[in-house]
């Protein structure tokens, strides 16, 4: 199993037998580069972990615990590891960050813990009273695959008390004194000093951290937000975008990164480029949705380079679900039903474009963070008045994150309109038709209700064919996500 994901951790390889718990773990260095090889074990040996992921704060953290602690490492996960030793797992809700964590003690306890919006990956069988635990599906063997489940966001699982609720994907609103129908400068200045306080908490770790630059609002504040902070330590902020020869994200992310002064790479791509890594993109998200296959080929062939350059991005994942900015949104003309439809994509977010950020890059040995999706930023977003982001006909979707960030950007990158990734990366077009194509009229009759409900297009059909061969036994309705609007 262990094999299986060295991808996600080509740095380091260690596993430990805890009394009848094996723990294995495969490791990208980012914190406490050259002691925290894990498993990761308290003093005296009584309980040891393994760890996905960043605790981000965790110095925080280690100032409530118990002084006389003993720690081994400086390594973020090993605060974790204590925090659940000294107070118990509820202590988990302390922990803000991305996680997926396995325990294991020598008197016989064990627990399972996922991060609450889902943004590290964590899959769990179970089979005659047998639990095996992993990152990725394709990690359990063939005959455990019938059995694999999506390990559930903000909980944690123990085998005396099972599964426990530690925490939602949507914390409570934080209050906002002002509801009007407008908002107001104090308004603009704390959704503006919220992301600024989650982007600087993610530039933490002793490698540098880079910026996946697409050209569109989300990540350009990412990137303007990573460069001031960089350049006031004297540092030069490394951006990167992808995109096919003239596309116009490519273009935007150029004109973008020139303002910040950044050190820019691009990664510019053909069409038979994308085709012939097609197949393993698929296979790197374990996803057949087609709109997530074509946002991830080039994600992936920006990875591969980028992964050349720093081991830490960040990217504007979660921005679109907070400040509604998907065109479906727009149809929706009541505050409840746009709130209600922001919270669902959120809580949903972990099978679908969290799944697929989190596989493009770890395929190549890179971890990607996702500012937008801090829980003080989702707090605050989710708990400002929808009807401040209700986009009636000829309105600008988001006004309110790009007024917060008035001066930050040339009005042109400031309010460029929206465009889907894989539209204006390039990947769409190229990808589209070369999988229609591949699907006969006879076939995708016979087998477009192999799942529930049915296939929509021959494309997606086309994907998963790729995705059954690979993932032989996992049943489709794991990714049954796919069917949410995203």
């Amino acid at each position: 199993m262990l094999d299986r994901i060295t991808h996600r951790g080509p740095d380091d390889k260690g596993e430990a037998q805890i009394a009848e718990t094996w723990l294995g773990h495969t490791r990208l260095s980012i914190v406490d580069v050259e002691s925290g090889h894990q498993p990761l074990k308290t003093a005296g040996r009584e309980l040891w972990m393994v760890g996905n992921g960043e605790v981000y704060n965790h110095e925080d953290v280690k100032l409530g615990l118990e002084h006389d602690t003993a720690y081994a490492t400086k390594s973020d996960n090993e605060v974790a590891l204590h925090v659940v030793r000294e107070k118990g797992p509820a202590a988990l809700t302390e922990l803000e960050g991305m996680f997926a964590f396995l325990l294991a003690g020598e008197d016989g306890f064990f627990m399972a813990a996922r991060d609450p919006v889902g943004i590290k990956p964590l899959y769990w069988a179970e089979s005659d009273g047998v639990y095996r635990f992993a990152s990725e599906m394709h990690s359990f063997e063939p005959d455990w695959r019938p059995f694999v489940e999506v390990f559930p966001p903000g909980h944690y699982w123990t085998p005396e008390g099972g599964l426990e609720r530690f925490a939602d994907a949507v914390p409570a609103p934080k209050h906002h004194p002002h509801e009007g129908d407008d908002w107001t400068e104090a308004d603009l200045t704390e959704t503006r000093e919220e992301l600024i306080g989650s982007v600087r908490r993610q530039m933490m770790g002793d490698v540098p951290v880079g910026v996946f630059l697409s050209g569109g609002l989300d990540s350009t504040l990412i990137a303007a937000i990573a460069a001031r902070y960089l350049g006031e330590r004297g540092q030069q902020l490394k951006t990167f975008a992808v995109g096919t020869e003239s596309s116009s994200d490519l273009i935007a992310a150029r004109q973008a990164a020139e303002h910040l002064n950044t050190e820019h790479h691009e990664r510019i791509y053909t069409g038979e480029e994308a085709e012939a890594v097609m197949a393993d993109v698929v296979r790197s998200i374990e996803h057949f949705d087609p709109s997530l296959v074509r946002s991830a080929v080039p994600n992936y062939l920006l990875a591969e380079m980028t992964a050349k350059h720093v081991k830490v991005v960040l990217t504007g994942e979660g921005a679109d679900e907070l400040f509604a900015g998907y065109e479906y949104l727009g149809g929706l003309g009541h505050a409840h039903d746009l709130h209600d439809e922001m919270v669902r994509t959120i809580e949903g977010l972990h099978n679908l474009n969290l799944q697929r950020a989190d596989r493009v890059t770890m395929a190549h040995g890179l971890e990607a963070r996702v500012p937008f999706l801090d829980r003080e930023v989702i707090a605050l977003a989710l708990g400002q008045p929808a009807r401040w982001k209700l986009t009636p006909p000829g309105t600008q979707e988001k006004l309110l994150l790009r007024q917060a960030f008035e001066g930050w950007l040339p009005d042109n990158l400031l309010y460029r309109d929206k465009e889907q990734f894989g539209d204006g990366s390039g990947a769409a077009d190229v990808l589209t038709h070369k999988l229609e194509e591949s699907v006969s009229d006879a076939d995708f009759d016979a087998e477009r209700e192999r799942v529930s409900p049915p296939f929509r297009t021959k494309e997606e059909l086309a994907y998963f064919r790729i995705w059954d061969a690979y993932l032989e036994g996992i049943r489709p309705d794991v990714t049954l996500a796919r069917f949410a609007t995203a």
